[in-house]
């Protein structure tokens, strides 16, 4: 836990302090940010307060009186509810706007871990509780330098591994034929050589199975590819022996043994533009040095898509931040599935990836990943820019 740099960031916001309170492991963005270990036997609540001036304070449970030993601070305990109750506001006396793991009506649901029950607390004892929902962007996905160049080492590894997997189904589909499956045993050994991690997949969809956009082939209901299929891979992965290791995450669409149909070049086309109004917008704010949220860039790709006439069928975010996990706790481009009020902050990595998806037929979705920084925001690999022909 870096003290002085939150405290610094509560004085900038206007806030009194960071209220943490956890039960059961409820709050894993606690522990991340205080630096607490995750596997810790919690049976009882603790409360911490980092005050934007002065020391931290803490609150224990008598029986798990050590619990939060390792972080500075003053340490008050309770046993019983009401010695509970009393000592919150002793401990929060003087503190009346707080940051806290919470989002109004839940809208960004990936920070809400308090329960509305201690919300009612708190604001009972006239306290007003905040989002911590731009603090925990700021000490969860800014990224050190050392870290964004492990992303691009991954990036390398997957674009040669992604390129020579379209020349892999092109040869066997030629040769007696391949499925789902073998390919991504294909991908998965070549990741393996790299010296790359993956959490599970990658995904190899073929005809129809491209429309279903969480499909994961297995050995026993793996579709076989063959000339003339529609093809869509999404592979991701980071460095494997390094755990502060950033992700690469990306996918590309293909034919085999064919040109594209009409339908397939519009779908393609209107995919990629809605990528790129999406990219641009991005670009444009870091380089004016304006903010800009979640849920712009998700309405700029959304915009480009609606436009089109297939609103419809773009079922899913634009995009997810990227950090040492795959969908990291910063801001998503989303103006769908929650309005993201996060900023895109600098030193941040995150996916753009609309996609279009037409049951029983096929699907497309372009996805690569994006590094922004003060004044100015990057791809980090390389840009479909038509469908491949294997």
């Amino acid at each position: 836990m870096n003290l002085a740099a939150i405290q610094s960031a509560l004085s900038d916001a206007n806030l009194d302090g960071w209220l943490f309170y956890d039960h059961h492991h409820r709050d894993p963005l606690a522990y991340s940010i205080l630096g607490l270990d995750p596997e810790a036997h919690v049976t009882r609540r603790w409360f911490y307060l980092i005050p934007a001036k002065g020391e931290p304070k803490k609150l224990v449970h008598r029986i798990e009186a050590g619990r939060l030993d390792t972080l500075p601070g003053a340490k008050a305990v309770y046993s019983s509810w009401q010695e509970l109750e009393a000592q919150v506001e002793t401990l929060l006396d003087g503190q009346t706007k707080l940051a806290m793991q919470y989002s109004p009506r839940n809208a960004i649901m990936y920070v809400s871990m308090v329960d509305a029950g201690t919300i009612e607390l708190l604001r009972g004892m006239g306290k007003q509780i905040v989002s911590s929902a731009d603090l925990v962007s700021h000490f969860e996905a800014v990224l050190t330098d050392a870290q964004l160049a492990t992303h691009y080492v991954a990036q390398k590894h997957i674009d040669e591994i992604l390129a020579a997997a379209w020349q892999e189904i092109g040869s066997r589909t030629r040769s007696g034929g391949t499925d789902e499956y073998a390919m991504v045993q294909y991908l998965q050994q070549a990741m393996a050589g790299a010296g790359l991690l993956w959490e599970h997949g990658p995904n190899v969809s073929a005809g129809p199975n491209s429309a279903d956009s969480h499909y994961e082939p297995t050995a026993t209901n793996s579709r076989s590819i063959r000339n003339g299929d529609f093809v869509l891979i999404d592979i991701w992965a980071k460095l494997k022996d390094d755990p502060t290791a950033v992700w690469y995450d990306i996918t590309w669409t293909g034919v085999v043994g064919r040109e594209p149909s009409e339908r397939e070049h519009l779908i393609f086309s209107t995919v990629r533009d809605a990528r790129d109004a999406s990219i641009k917008v991005v670009q444009d704010a870091f380089a004016a040095n304006q903010p800009i949220a979640g849920w712009q860039a998700d309405d700029a790709s959304r915009g480009v898509i609606s436009a089109a006439g297939f609103g419809e069928w773009f079922t899913h975010r634009t995009g997810h931040n990227i950090g040492t996990v795959l969908h990291g706790n910063g801001a998503h481009l989303d103006n769908l599935e929650t309005h993201d009020e996060r900023l895109i902050l600098p030193n941040t990595c995150f996916s753009v990836e609309p996609g279009l998806y037409f049951s029983g037929e096929f699907g497309i979705r372009s996805e690569v990943d994006m590094i922004a920084r003060k004044g100015k925001a990057e791809v980090t690999g390389r840009i479909q820019t038509e469908l491949v022909r294997v």
